[in-house]
């Protein structure tokens, strides 16, 4: 995963994991970029990755994830939304977020003209129940700290309408 120090050390394992745009730039307050990520993670999850919350901020996604390869699959994940969110900017020819994410990319990044997403996800092992519900409430009350929302399953873009019972955008296991 790039040149963060943290690393997935044991990516069969659920892991917990925030995946930030550059420099915070609220580039998920279009539904159509917001879609892009859901999808992506749709069809991810249609080969082998298991999805056991998560949600989309304006400018981060808050995960819990696991599969066979989650340090690739993120990897893949991060470069194909990446590239669909760049591409939907660039046809809509949203001059400022798209100046800002070039102005941001980092020096190293000589294969691209814009970077997207800062390095890493900052992967954390979910090493028993409890941290998997703590981990759980902190994402699905994420909008909620931020005055977005009163309640968590009002959030659309969060699997917390999922574990209310209710049908989410995304399909989500609930059982861990």
């Amino acid at each position: 995963m790039g040149r963060s120090r943290y690393k997935f050390y044991q990516p069969d394992q659920p892991h917990f994991m925030t995946l930030t745009v550059l420099h915070w730039i609220p580039v998920f307050t279009r539904p159509e970029t917001v879609n892009i990520l859901l999808e992506s993670l749709e069809y991810l999850s249609k080969q082998r990755l298991r999805i056991y919350a998560f949600v989309v901020l304006e400018n981060h996604l808050h995960l819990i994830a696991q599969s066979s390869q989650l340090d690739r699959d993120i990897a893949r994940f991060k470069s194909y939304s990446a590239r669909r969110i760049i591409d939907y900017l660039q046809a809509r020819n949203v001059k400022t977020i798209l100046e800002q994410l070039a102005c941001y990319k980092k020096a190293h990044k000589q294969d691209r003209e814009i970077q997207l997403w800062q390095e890493g996800v900052h992967p954390e092992l979910i090493q028993e129940q409890e941290m998997m519900r703590h981990k759980i409430e902190y994402i699905h009350q994420n909008p909620v700290k931020r005055g977005y929302v009163d309640e968590a399953a009002h959030w659309r873009y969060s699997s917390a309408r999922n574990y209310d019972g209710k049908k989410g955008l995304l399909e989500v296991c609930r059982d861990w």
